[in-house]
């Protein structure tokens, strides 16, 4: 048992670190601080990479390379179209409020078909949310994605965002006391 969880630490060690060495790795892409890569099918990497360039840009055409074209997103926010036009009607709506917005992959961890994404966006709330001027306040909200990858393009997204501090943050809602 302890040699095993030894195996794991160490395995786990060397992979978190070695974004700039793993031949998955896509260096013209957002890269990740920390990765763990396991047997995985080609181009699911990628795939997230690309996805994550697509929040961290805005660019459409990122989004395009990433999404299957019968992508679902498994918990749809109310309001959002499914398939791949929701998310980039949803990138182009939060532009407006936080058009500089930036997204880093924190941790990316693949095996098979699937890829778990800890992503962190950062920004400046200068537009307009919902009808009110930002006032240049910071926007940091991390989210995590879980994607199945399916001929090098994701099927499925199932995502959870710190929708909490990023609503406090655009002054969206506040606690009194």
């Amino acid at each position: 048992m302890k040699k095993t969880l030894l195996a794991l630490s160490l395995s786990f060690s060397l992979t978190a670190h070695a974004a700039e060495r793993s031949p998955e790795i896509d260096r013209s892409l957002p890269v990740p601080s920390q990765t763990v890569i396991g047997k995985v099918e080609a181009g699911v990497v990628q795939a997230a990479q690309r996805y994550a360039a697509f929040w961290n840009t805005g660019e459409a055409r990122f989004a395009e390379q990433a999404l299957a074209d019968d992508f679902t997103d498994l918990n749809l926010p109310s309001g959002r179209i499914q398939g791949p036009k929701g998310p980039l009607a949803a990138s182009q709506a939060f532009r407006q409020a936080v058009p500089d917005l930036k997204a880093k992959i924190e941790r990316l961890i693949a095996t098979d078909d699937q890829v778990v994404v800890h992503l962190r966006f950062t920004g400046t709330y200068s537009g307009i949310f919902k009808g009110k001027q930002g006032k240049g306040q910071k926007v940091d909200f991390q989210a995590v994605d879980i994607y199945q990858v399916v001929n090098g393009k994701i099927k499925t997204n199932w995502h959870l965002e710190d929708n909490l501090s990023l609503l406090l943050q655009l002054e969206a809602i506040s606690f009194n006391n």
